[in-house]
């Protein structure tokens, strides 16, 4: 097999996934010299007015009609697994703000993420890149890689076939493509350079994924400081 790896990459698609998902799209950030400091008063307020304006534009349309999750439902279904039971972040944080009427703070990082979440309805993953060795990939595993979930110490394994993210010393940082982040990845307080992933698989991806980068970006720098540097990932262009 030809080795996919190029050299300096930090975050890659395998080939596999490319072929098998043709019409994924996926922003990718680097950002590095953040400050994640507890949630500002300002940032708050941009977020609780973002939940009330996502809110009243969803209305009573079901969420498995909104063409983002609809098509996330789809591509978790495709790997073998339940879409309704393994939700994707969008989908999961979209369902907690239409049901319980809003969605807690974490931190700077994280609430941003989730502002952009809900925004355009995409699954929005920050990692901290210190906690990662070497590059980022996302494929599909081969069930020996470890996995730590929120709140917990103990290590599983992924399922065989299931997407997920995995850095080289086959520490998996997302399982089930989208839906849960591991407990290393987290942002926290003490992290300074993160890869961002924003990921859509429908009609309008591109459109949506370009202005959801532009955005996170202008958070991050008003929010958290730092610097940045972004790509668009997909069939032409598989890493950064």
């Amino acid at each position: 097999m030809t080795p996919f790896i190029k050299s300096m990459t930090t975050f890659q698609y395998h080939p596999d996934i490319i072929s098998n998902y043709p019409h994924l799209v996926g922003g990718v950030i680097l950002a590095t010299g953040l400050t994640n400091s507890p949630t500002s008063a300002e940032l708050q307020a941009d977020y609780t007015a973002e939940q009330e304006a996502v809110k009243a534009q969803i209305g009573d349309t079901p969420l498995s009609e909104l063409p983002s999750l609809n098509a996330w439902r789809r591509a978790i279904a495709a790997f073998g697994v339940s879409p309704t039971k393994y939700r994707s972040a969008a989908e999961a944080l979209l369902r907690r703000l239409t049901k319980k009427g809003d969605i807690p703070n974490i931190n700077t990082l994280v609430d941003i993420g989730n502002l952009i979440s809900i925004r355009y309805g995409l699954p929005v993953a920050i990692l901290d890149s210190q906690q990662v060795q070497g590059t980022v990939t996302v494929g599909y595993s081969d069930g020996t890689e470890t996995y730590t979930e929120l709140g917990s110490d103990e290590v599983i394994h992924p399922e065989v076939g299931e997407v997920v993210f995995a850095d080289e010393n086959k520490m998996v940082v997302a399982r089930r493509w989208c839906w849960r982040q591991s407990r290393s990845s987290a942002a926290g307080p003490n992290t300074t350079n993160v890869i961002i992933t924003i990921e859509a698989q429908h009609e309008n991806a591109l459109l949506d994924v370009g202005k959801a980068v532009e955005d996170i970006t202008q958070l991050l720098e008003k929010y958290a400081g730092g610097s940045f540097t972004s790509a668009i990932l997909g069939a032409n262009q598989t890493s950064i």
